[in-house]
């Protein structure tokens, strides 16, 4: 005879737990070493910092793709935090989808309108 001790734990959710936790340090310290890159590339620069200065930083192709790498973590690092708040305090799933969907076009369109400025300089 079998003897239960207290209920069976159920459990719910999408268990992205470990991974996202992880994605959402890895982005932020990608994000925060691009940022000391660019305040180095900034303090370090003579002269007036204008409109040429701000071009001629991000005028060569490796500061391109590099900023344009630290855009896409920094969209998914969004992604990840936006997800999880529809997925904790939104409770109709039409309603919660149709946010996520909302967020997810606007991500893109952000990495599109990024990508247009990038390599329009």
């Amino acid at each position: 005879m079998s003897v239960n001790y207290g209920s069976k734990r159920i459990v719910v959710g999408a268990h992205y737990g470990l991974r996202d936790w992880l994605s959402q340090r890895v982005t932020a310290a990608l994000m925060a070493l691009f940022t000391i890159v660019l305040l180095a590339q900034v303090l370090f620069t003579r002269g007036e910092i204008g409109y040429m200065k701000w071009a001629g930083i991000f005028s060569a192709q490796w500061m391109k793709v590099l900023t344009f790498t630290v855009i896409i973590a920094m969209l998914w690092h969004a992604w990840v935090g936006v997800r999880d708040i529809w997925m904790d305090y939104i409770k109709p799933v039409g309603l919660r989808l149709s946010l996520q969907v909302f967020s997810i076009v606007w991500l893109v369109a952000c990495a599109g309108w990024a990508i247009q400025v990038l390599w329009r300089l």
